[in-house]
């Protein structure tokens, strides 16, 4: 859409069911705060709204874990992620919840609405239902294994692994989330939405009207999704969370989280058009508004056919000109997840890494997974700080402000007549805004990020062709020019680095003391204006925007996510059953005994396995043992073992072992020899 008459911008709603890290921030929070930003900069009419997400089945299954309610899961959850997008400065105009009043009735009013145009289809259809925890399995309720892919830790909604979207019957082998019972099918009554009635409208206006204007990721989701087949998809669930379904005869059923969830976007609208005093419906219901929706990439499917499906149906709502979603961002080349502590947690960060929120941004925004998975290394973090932002952004600022300090005591010099290097430097300046601006309005984050970071380049290397530190003495008139050019660059800078480092600009605007010009900076002005900061402005002393980062503050995090990868692997860990029993006479016949390998060498053409020559005590005998890919042969020459000597020899690879090296195995396949504390001689008997 060209020329809208106002914005409505909205990002996901975050699970209340833990708290934020990296992967929410970098998918979905800092692309749409950058957007807002730049928008708001250009003094465009925004609304940027979002909220918590109160009613998944993710927070009852929280909620039975720890024997609390869901609310008090939630509220503590709420304050959490409220708190740490304040933090980092994630500038919503309005944070709401699903439980707040106005959501449970603006969901209800569209529930109706689309109930009494006769938009859903009424069905008694079998559903999984959990008889020892006497209730029926919403989708998260349920895992097994996908029939498309094969994964067993498939959902009753969507396999993670593939990406298919699934009903809770179609699972193989399904399992209760709450027993671990095998589940039964039961009949139950729901409303449908009738997706598959929709194709033909979803075909033309994704597949034809969007195919050069939607990120690749997302149209080739909503392709992949519309030409499999659409099906009806139920709307509502039995369950005891969420909001009612407003109609009779729906007595123990609520809403379906991805029904009600997304017109958590028009009730938070709602919230802020009240609390400041305007009309809501302008920007949900006027064609002359721009609805962008941000979100990570297993949300595609909700927000590209689901919700307009819902919108369309209703009539009265527009429909989303962009639905600009990210991939997943990995962690030191793992996928990231909180049920395994594998993540980077916004609160825990700023407890190790205070007042550096825009250092996070920063590296989030270069590494952003736009159009595919992309990994998140606290190696590159350190680099992305010492290197670009210390060595390149705040070298150039501390230069320009340490310099007009130090010459003209902070007040901006009188330009003398400019060189063509001088004009060509702001020209570019002009130039490189009109840039990053094309490249945020076709949401190219990390390519916009990497412009903005030019104009820091430029600045040093204008100084350094420069030197006006060589010149103050020889040539100040020439000075003073530079100076000025330089002035300009830094106070373009702290405008348009505001959407991707918004506590760096806000530090550089005080230092520029920006806020006692005449008239406020914007976007647009960069462009337009010939001279940002006139002569004879005065500027505050110099402050560091940036400090480097030591080797040993990113070598604690490694620990702490080494450590992290250690727990799992004991929390993870899977005994063995325990095998049929024996009597005790038949494990009296083995005869182990204390022994010392004598030597050891590969046996040939045999990837796994050693020929050993150990000494029981008894004799000296020669044991193949299938270890060689565990120990090499020359570190376990003197090891005291565990052998059973009475084995019935066998002929392996052509040599004859008599007897077996006794060995424990962990859960990652590593072996460790089974011996004994004292040093016993060897022949001494184990029993």
């Amino acid at each position: 859409m060209k020329n809208p008459k106002r914005y409505t911008i909205t990002a996901a709603l975050p699970y209340t069911n833990g708290p934020i890290h990296i992967g929410h921030l970098a998918g979905v929070y800092i692309p749409a705060d950058i957007y807002t930003r730049y928008l708001k900069l250009n003094q465009k009419d925004v609304v940027f709204v979002c909220g918590s997400d109160e009613h998944g089945v993710p927070i009852t299954i929280k909620a039975k874990k720890e024997g609390i309610t869901p609310q008090q899961v939630v509220d503590r959850y709420n304050a959490i992620i409220k708190q740490s997008f304040e933090d980092f400065g994630i500038q919503f105009d309005n944070y709401s919840r699903t439980s707040a009043e106005v959501h449970h009735e603006t969901a209800s009013e569209f529930f109706k609405t689309l109930y009494e145009n006769d938009k859903f289809i009424e069905e008694t259809t079998e559903q999984l239902y959990d008889a020892e925890a006497k209730q029926f399995l919403a989708d998260r309720f349920v895992t097994g294994t996908c029939p498309k892919c094969g994964n067993e830790e498939a959902y009753g909604d969507q396999c993670e692994k593939c990406g298919s979207s699934l009903n809770a019957t179609d699972l193989i082998q399904p399992k209760s989330a709450i027993t671990g019972n095998t589940p039964s099918l039961k009949e139950t009554k729901h409303w449908f939405l009738p997706l598959d009635q929709y194709s033909n409208w979803l075909k033309q206006w994704i597949l034809n009207e969007h195919k050069n204007d939607w990120k690749p990721n997302v149209y080739g989701q909503c392709k992949s999704w519309i030409e499999d087949g659409l099906r009806p998809r139920a709307v509502t669930r039995d369950l005891d969370w969420g909001i009612p379904v407003p109609v009779k005869n729906a007595e123990g059923k609520v809403l379906y989280v991805w029904f009600d969830a997304p017109i958590g976007y028009i009730s938070s609208t709602k919230e802020w058009a009240k609390r400041e005093q305007k009309e809501w419906e302008p920007y949900w219901k006027d064609q002359d508004t721009k609805l962008v929706h941000f979100i990570g990439k297993d949300n595609i499917v909700f927000h590209c056919i689901i919700f307009p499906v819902m919108l369309k149906a209703h009539g009265d709502y527009i429909l989303p000109d962009n639905v600009p979603s990210n991939e997943f961002l990995n962690l030191e080349g793992q996928k990231l997840s909180t049920s395994k502590n594998w993540a980077v947690w916004l609160h825990e960060y700023l407890d190790d890494f205070p007042n550096q929120q825009d250092v996070l941004r920063y590296t989030l925004t270069a590494n952003a997974p736009e159009t595919k998975d992309n990994d998140f290394t606290w190696k590159d973090f350190q680099t992305r700080n010492n290197s670009e932002l210390v060595g390149i952004f705040g070298n150039f600022i501390n230069r320009v402000v340490v310099l007009t300090n130090k010459y003209y005591q902070g007040l901006i010099p009188e330009k003398e007549e400019l060189t063509k290097v001088d004009l060509d430097t702001l020209k570019t300046l002009k130039e490189s805004t009109e840039d990053i601006s094309q490249s945020i309005e076709l949401y190219r984050f990390r390519e916009a990020q990497a412009k903005m970071m030019n104009i820091a380049r430029l600045g040093n290397k204008y100084l350094a062709d420069e030197e006006p530190w060589k010149l103050q003495k020889t040539n100040p008139e020439r000075t003073r020019s530079i100076m000025y050019v330089a002035i300009q660059i830094a106070a373009g800078l702290s405008i348009i680095s505001e959407p991707f480092l918004p506590f760096t600009s806000k530090k550089l605007k005080s230092m520029l003391s920006l806020n006692t010009l005449e008239n406020e900076l914007s976007w647009s002005l960069i462009s337009n204006l010939d001279e940002l900061i006139p002569p004879k402005h005065q500027i505050n002393s110099a402050e560091l925007l940036f400090t480097k980062i030591e080797d040993d503050t990113i070598q604690r995090q490694l620990d702490k996510l080494k450590q992290t990868k250690q727990d799992n692997l004991h929390d993870n860990s899977v005994v063995e059953p325990q095998k049929e029993e024996v009597s005790f006479d038949d494990f009296s016949k083995l005869d182990i005994r204390t022994a010392t390998i004598l030597a050891a060498e590969k046996m040939p053409k045999a990837k796994k396995l050693l020929k050993l020559k150990v000494d029981t005590g008894l004799d000296q005998r020669t044991i193949v043992s299938g270890i060689a890919e565990h120990f090499k042969p020359e570190d376990i020459v003197g090891k005291k073992v565990s052998v059973i000597v009475n084995l019935k020899p066998i002929k392996l690879r052509g040599t004859l072992s008599e007897g077996m090296i006794l060995m424990a195995t962990d859960t990652k396949g590593d072996l460790s020899f089974v011996n004994i504390e004292n040093n016993f001689g060897n022949g001494m008997i184990i029993s």
